[in-house]
C-alpha cells in the first residue's frame, strides 16, 4: 500500500509543478528518470498546458493524456497503434475500487511521521537542494532532496483537486501519504526522491529524479491521440 501511495504522491507532485508553472508560460516539459532497487531505469516525459497533462514512457511504448478541465483520459499504446478513452472521473472511481479491494483485509496501524532536516545540501541537475528525511516510527521511509526554487503557494488547492477521487474513498489508507506530503511541502519541491520502503533498508531503493524542466509552447496535437491510431472500446465487466 505504501508503494501505491508513493506512486500517486509522485504523480501529484509533478502535476502540481506543471500547474503552478502555467501562469506565465504556455507549457512545460519535464524529463524524469525512475530507477528500481535492481538498477533498472526508465525515462518519463511529462507535458503540461492548459489543465492538461501527458506522460510518455518511451521504453514501454505507452502514453497517457489527462484533461482535467474536460474530464477526459486517453491511454495510448504505440506498439499496437491503438488507444482507449474514458472519463477521468470514471478512471478515478475504478482505481479507488481496485485499491479498496486490495486493502479490505489490511488495517494499517497509525504511525508517527517525522520529517527531519539533515542540513546537507547539494546542486542536483542545476537545482539547489537540501536533504530531508522522512521517518515512520523511527524507520527511514524516504530521502528527499528538495528545492525552494519552485513556488508552491497554490499547492494545497491543486492537490485537493487532483487527489479528491482517491481521498474521499480512502481517507484512512491515504492518511499517511497525505501527512507526509503536507509535512514535506514547506521544505520545497522534490528533485530527487529515494524510497526505501520496498526493501525496508538502505541496500536498495526506488528513485525518482527530475533531470530537466523546460518551458515552451506545446502543440495541440500533443494532447490528442495520433489520427491514424485505432480507438479501442473496452468491454464492460460482466455483473
Amino acid at each position: 500500500m505504501r508503494r501505491i501511495v508513493w506512486m500517486i504522491q509522485g504523480m501529484l507532485t509533478i502535476v502540481l509543478l506543471a500547474l503552478l508553472s502555467q501562469e506565465c508560460i504556455a507549457g512545460v516539459v519535464i524529463e524524469q528518470v525512475m530507477s528500481d532497487a535492481q538498477g533498472k531505469t526508465s525515462t518519463v516525459f511529462l507535458y503540461f498546458s492548459d489543465s492538461r497533462l501527458r506522460t510518455d514512457h518511451p521504453e514501454g511504448g505507452v502514453a497517457t493524456i489527462m484533461d482535467f478541465k474536460n474530464d477526459r483520459m486517453v491511454m495510448i499504446d504505440h506498439r499496437s497503434k491503438s488507444y482507449a478513452e474514458t472519463k477521468f472521473s470514471q478512471w478515478e472511481k475504478e482505481v479507488s475500487k481496485g485499491l479498496k479491494r486490495e486493502t479490505t483485509a489490511m488495517k494499517p496501524r497509525r504511525r508517527e511521521i517525522l520529517v527531519r532536516k539533515t542540513g546537507e545540501t547539494a546542486i542536483i541537475n542545476g537545482f539547489r537542494t537540501e536533504k530531508i528525511e522522512i521517518l515512520a516510527d523511527g524507520q527511514l521511509l524516504e530521502e528527499n532532496w528538495v528545492t525552494q526554487d519552485v513556488d508552491l503557494k497554490e499547492i494545497g488547492k491543486v492537490m485537493e483537486r487532483v487527489a479528491k477521487g482517491f481521498s474521499k474513498d480512502f481517507r484512512s489508507e491515504m492518511r499517511e501519504g497525505r501527512e507526509i506530503y503536507e509535512k514535506l511541502k514547506p521544505h520545497g519541491f522534490p528533485i530527487l526522491i529515494k524510497d526505501y520502503t520496498a526493501n525496508y533498508g538502505l541496500k536498495g531503493s526506488d528513485v525518482v529524479e527530475v533531470k530537466k524542466i523546460e518551458r515552451k509552447e506545446l502543440k495541440e496535437e500533443i494532447f490528442l491521440p495520433p489520427p491514424n491510431y485505432q480507438r479501442i472500446i473496452p468491454e464492460k465487466p460482466k455483473k
